[in-house]
């Protein structure tokens, strides 16, 4: 009803955004405030912006709020691929709560005078996180020079972890599971306790079939974290594909606590 994935959904309810209740047959039943929220995320994302970096703005958005100030009281809207925030104080950059100046046009009197506009000099951007946001900004519109922009980020920083995780969500995506299993192990050698990079190591071996080697990447991960609910899931089907009925009433009971 909202256009929203159900992924993105989830990502909202798991990072504390929307707090719907359970009905009488489970269901999440939202409140109003939630509702609220969830038309600005698809508004966002009806605005080219990748789901990720509409919940790692939120996220980082709501650390920086006073407790007693809800997102859903302010007006959330894109600049380009940033998200900016107005409330009665004027309009911040989304990430950063760094204030934005409002160069909005109203009529003047007087005389126009037309200036001659000297373009400033490129410079290469050498600063790995910036790569990296301009990576996200690139997923919707340009995948490939996105993942371009991604392999520069980690060329640069190798210790990068996000960087892997965004490419390898967009190899997943488009089946190249071969190519996420090596960024996977690339990664790990500078991430080496990251449940995330181990988790997606798992899902790049279940596609490729090697089941043993995947429930092993995905043990490691819950190892690393274990209240990370998709892992439980995969393991669970992982199980009951190889006839190990305990084990997948083990990590489906898991993921339903998480769940809850």
């Amino acid at each position: 009803m909202l256009g929203l994935s159900r992924h993105v959904v989830a990502g909202l309810v798991e990072a504390g955004f929307v707090t719907p209740i359970r009905g009488k047959r489970n269901e999440w039943r939202f409140s109003f405030q939630d509702v609220m929220l969830l038309r600005t995320a698809h508004a966002l994302h009806s605005q080219s912006i990748p789901p990720r970096r509409i919940l790692r703005s939120l996220a980082r958005l709501k650390a920086k709020l006073p407790a007693e100030l809800p997102l859903t009281g302010l007006r959330i809207t894109a600049i380009g691929s940033d998200l900016a925030v107005r409330d009665r104080s004027g309009r911040l950059q989304g990430d950063s709560g760094q204030l934005l100046l409002d160069f909005e046009v109203a009529p003047v009197g007087g005389t126009v005078a037309v200036l001659q506009r000297v373009p400033a000099p490129k410079v290469a951007d050498t600063d790995p996180k910036s790569i990296h946001e301009r990576a996200l900004a690139l997923e919707a519109t340009d995948p490939a020079a996105a993942e371009a922009a991604y392999l520069q980020a980690l060329a640069l920083a190798p210790d990068l972890e996000d960087a892997y995780l965004d490419l390898g969500a967009m190899l997943d995506a488009a089946g190249r599971h071969a190519e996420l299993l090596r960024l996977c192990d690339a990664g790990l050698q500078h991430c080496p306790q990251s449940a995330l990079l181990h988790f997606n190591r798992g899902v790049a071996l279940d596609h490729q079939g090697q089941l043993t080697d995947a429930a092993a990447s995905y043990e490691r991960s819950l190892m690393l974290d274990p209240t990370l609910a998709d892992a439980h899931f995969n393991l669970a089907k992982l199980y009951q594909q190889t006839g190990d009925e305990r084990g997948a009433l083990r990590h489906y009971s898991a993921y339903r606590r998480l769940q809850r």
